[in-house]
């Protein structure tokens, strides 16, 4: 049975990891559904957090081939309820329309919604929640006319006091 599962690498190379890694995931028929890249508590380590919805036995021969074919220091898998995850939506509102709905306050204050910007034609607005929070809201805010938002990629941390760490 397929489940959502959030790998996470250790790299000192993003550009060669990305090539090799899109082509693994290619070959083995893989979606990525998340895919973040960014610096990491170790200097000149990069993370990279990828969700893929696969089979376990899938994600441990993936992990495996990734830290053994990939030059990489480490990759780990974990479902969702091993992790802490977090995603940020901007939304851009027609301010009119912002300012009209008297149900528009209690909706910020609710989701801790974060004004960003107001200008006259729009506003933008930020939200920081769980994935399934996100979809919630951006359900939520439809009716208000949303203009465009953007959702980011999942942001993990795992469920344990050991981090990663590296001797170089």
């Amino acid at each position: 049975m397929k489940n959502e599962f959030t790998l996470t690498i250790y790299s000192e190379d993003q550009l060669r990891l990305i090539n090799k890694l899109s082509a693994m995931f290619i070959r083995k028929q893989i979606e990525i559904l998340s895919l973040n890249m960014s610096i990491c508590e170790i200097d000149k380590i990069y993370r990279h957090t990828i969700v893929v919805n696969e089979t376990l036995n899938t994600v441990a021969n993936l992990t495996a081939q990734i830290e053994k074919i990939i030059e990489v220091f480490k990759c780990y898998y974990a479902v969702n309820d091993e992790i802490i995850s977090r995603q940020l939506v901007l939304f851009k509102i027609s301010t009119a329309a912002f300012m009209s709905d008297s149900n528009v306050e209690s909706l910020l204050r609710e989701n801790d919604f974060k004004i960003v910007e107001i200008q006259k034609e729009y506003t933008i607005a930020q939200a920081t929640g769980t994935e399934e929070e996100m979809l919630d809201l951006i359900g939520k805010l439809s009716r208000l006319g949303v203009i465009e938002f953007v959702k980011s990629s999942r942001i993990a941390l795992m469920q344990s006091i050991e981090g990663f760490s590296v001797d170089i």
